[in-house]
């Protein structure tokens, strides 16, 4: 029995094959939007972990840190201040947040669109705007308004200077050694020229232990004993030399720091030290 296709039959198979591709391609980003986008923690150097930070930068909160081959489910990634950063879940532990794209791989390259990437506002203190509270802003708006009395403005001084001085306090860089809140000379890999980290010191009678924050994230903590560099929190070989008071400081065959005696010590630094 020979099937006979007329003209009519093709006709209607080719208006019926648009529809079908319709349904399908409706049907796939169905599935593709259920997949989350997993990324592994990686290139973390020896017994370093990864920090999991609430908001896009070195000195966010941590949240939980994490060791390399970790997988988390990578939900973005922005570029901050000519740094990617990427907002991450973990399930072991528990915790949401940020961190460098270098360490996360494969990288999603979906942008993250929710608020609270930006870190320029954040990073800084919250500091009171003492123009506005001398009352000098809202006269600038309203000629007619009546200024302040003296007493007024006092008052308002007084309390932004406690305010100034308890936030100086609480800060977790309050026990800094003045060169400190500059950052230090810093490198992390082999080749790469000196950039600048940022450093908090915490001092316990003579010894001194300085926590190095590389830009992208990640740390390094170097002991200081008897006032000359003792070690680090790394497994690789520690070295240093001096050049007066200043210490050149190697971890590793890649790392390295320049550390004066005043960031290390504060006001115990003695120019003598050898």
């Amino acid at each position: 029995m020979r099937c006979r296709i007329t003209l009519r039959t093709t006709l209607f198979a080719l208006m019926a094959t648009p529809s079908l591709l319709t349904v399908l391609a409706a049907a796939v980003p169905a599935h593709a939007e259920d997949t989350p986008f997993i990324s592994i923690v990686t290139g973390l150097a020896p017994d370093d972990l990864l920090n999991i930070r609430a908001k896009p930068s070195p000195i966010g909160k941590t949240e939980t840190r994490l060791a390399a081959g970790a997988s988390v489910r990578n939900l973005g990634c922005n570029d901050i201040n000519g740094h990617p950063w990427c907002k991450v879940e973990s399930d072991n532990p528990k915790a949401t947040g940020w961190a460098p794209a270098r360490y996360l791989v494969p990288v999603n390259p979906a942008a993250v669109t929710d608020a609270g990437t930006e870190t320029s506002g954040d990073d800084a203190a919250a500091l009171p705007d003492l123009t506005k509270r001398l009352g000098e802003a809202d006269q600038a708006v309203d000629a007619e308004a009546e200024p302040k009395s003296t007493d007024a403005i006092a008052r308002t001084a007084i309390e932004d200077a406690y305010r100034l001085a308890f936030a100086a306090n609480d800060s977790p860089d309050s026990a800094s050694a003045p060169d400190a809140a500059g950052g230090i000379p810093c490198a992390r890999d082999v080749g790469q020229p000196m950039t600048r980290c940022s450093v908090s010191v915490a001092h316990k009678d003579s010894d001194s232990t300085v926590t190095v924050t590389w830009p992208d994230g990640g740390t390094r903590v170097i002991t200081f004993h008897g006032g000359k560099p003792a070690g680090s929190d790394s497994s690789d070989e520690f070295r240093f030399t001096r050049e007066g008071t200043l210490n050149l400081i190697r971890v590793g065959v890649s790392e390295r720091f320049e550390i004066t005696d005043t960031v290390a010590f504060g006001d115990q630094a003695v120019g003598s030290r050898q």
